[in-house]
């Protein structure tokens, strides 16, 4: 089963930043700066957090994942204002 997920975070060093964004790109779409929309399983999401904490310093930068569950009918993102166009992903590559 696939949940979707918010990933957002706040990255302290300019190249761990670039690196967690080009991470992030292959797991889900940027919604807004430094904030991801992702469908995962449990096994992708456990992958991407071991990916994560190799990029990150703990001590240092700062990732908020907020599961809104499985219900595509429940679960939506509504935005104010100028709406950044999601583009549909076909697959991931592990």
């Amino acid at each position: 089963m696939r949940n979707k997920y918010i990933v957002a975070y706040d990255i302290a060093e300019p190249r761990r930043l670039r690196n967690v964004y080009n991470l992030m790109c292959g797991y889900g779409n940027s919604i807004q700066y430094s904030i991801f929309s992702c469908e995962l399983s449990g096994k992708e999401k456990m992958i991407l957090i071991t990916e994560l904490f190799e990029i990150i310093k703990p001590s240092e930068d700062s990732i908020l994942i907020i599961d809104l569950g499985s219900d595509k009918k429940h679960s939506k993102i509504e935005t104010l204002g100028i709406k950044k166009i999601q583009k549909e992903r076909k697959s991931i590559i592990l």
